[in-house]
């Protein structure tokens, strides 16, 4: 089968594409032939600076994939080859909290990841794609939509008539305004791009903020609340953004601090002073994703990709992630 592993060399040259077996399931296991892959910004990451991340050389890299069930493992159960599955981001972390332990199963990172024709996945570390979803949409769900779900709903506990504040109009944002759409939240939305912020404007955003024009933007949010400050902030934006957020915040609001984009240095006053709650998300286990699967067919979400790329030409989809242009997921299909 083919297979891309982050090799030798710099940057994306470091991302080979090699022949290798086929692997078998082992018990609890199940084989399934990729479909499609998306990808997410920390892949990027993990091809470009492997070694400071602690990869391993040879890793195939990427968290987030669908397809079918080739085989099965001894004691396999829920699944029969045929079943359209698509992975969760950790393959042990089934439900309760986040530990050490199920940190060390992300796909694409402490293990391998999907972008392979052919993978091994646990029984529990997939689950079934529901029918109003293909391959190239379920492939887009595992990392943004459950991190979005996570920052949204489950730990930023928002409801409908809140307001949201949503960074940027990269996967996790976007997935973040269709989620807000269906749960009756209000959301205002940022981006440095005029064309973006209409594009946005049609899945439903209450209030854009051009970032560059408005450079002081937390003041438009305020402005936007009648100074009141948004229920939720999904941070994403980058190094010294974090301190505009917390202003941008209510007093006892909610700010998610999203993968490894947030940074900078901040004063922690404005975040005793307004009680404020700073959270990490690292996605979410497989009983969260399942609820969300469950919304988004209910709702009938449509992911929203921006561009498909070949797996013979994979590289061509990180150069996009890399120039900032896209809008939404970027996708990977096999033939």
């Amino acid at each position: 089968m083919k297979a891309y592993v982050i090799g030798e060399g710099s940057g994306l040259e470091a991302l080979t594409l090699v022949e290798r077996d086929v692997p078998k399931p082992g018990p609890g296991e199940i084989l399934v032939r990729m479909k499609a892959n998306s990808i997410n910004y920390r892949d990027l990451l993990t091809i470009k600076n492997a070694g400071a991340r602690g990869i391993t050389d040879q890793r195939i890299p990427n968290s987030d994939g669908a397809g079918i069930v080739e085989a099965l493992g001894e004691g396999v159960t829920h699944y029969q080859a045929g079943d359209r599955v698509v992975g969760c981001f950790f393959q042990d972390w089934v439900s309760g909290p986040i530990t050490e332990k199920t940190m060390m199963s992300a796909l694409g990172g402490p293990i391998d990841g999907v972008l392979a024709e052919y993978v091994v996945l646990k029984e529990q570390g997939v689950l079934p794609i529901p029918e109003s979803l293909s391959f190239e949409q379920a492939a887009t769900l595992p990392c943004a939509a459950v991190t979005a779900w996570n920052c949204l709903i489950e730990k930023g506990e928002a409801n409908a008539g809140d307001i949201a504040l949503l960074l940027g109009t990269g996967g996790v944002s976007i997935f973040a305004q269709q989620i807000a759409k269906f749960c009756g939240i209000q959301t205002i939305v940022t981006s440095s791009s005029d064309e973006k912020l209409e594009r946005v404007k049609k899945l439903g955003a209450s209030t854009l903020i051009n970032y560059r024009d408005q450079p002081d933007w937390e003041n438009a949010v305020l402005e936007a609340t009648n100074g009141k400050g948004v229920d939720v902030v999904i941070e994403v934006g980058g190094a010294g953004t974090l301190a505009k957020s917390v202003e941008a915040v209510r007093i006892g609001g909610t700010v998610s601090l999203v993968g490894v984009l947030t940074g900078g240095t901040i004063d922690p006053t404005s975040i005793m002073r307004k009680s404020v709650k700073l959270q990490g998300i690292y996605v979410g286990p497989q009983d969260m994703f399942a609820k969300l699967i469950r919304a988004i067919d209910y709702n009938e979400l449509n992911p929203v990709i921006e561009e498909t790329v070949a797996f013979d030409n994979a590289k061509d989809a990180y150069r996009l992630m890399e120039s900032g242009q896209h809008f939404g997921k970027i996708v990977i299909a096999f033939s």
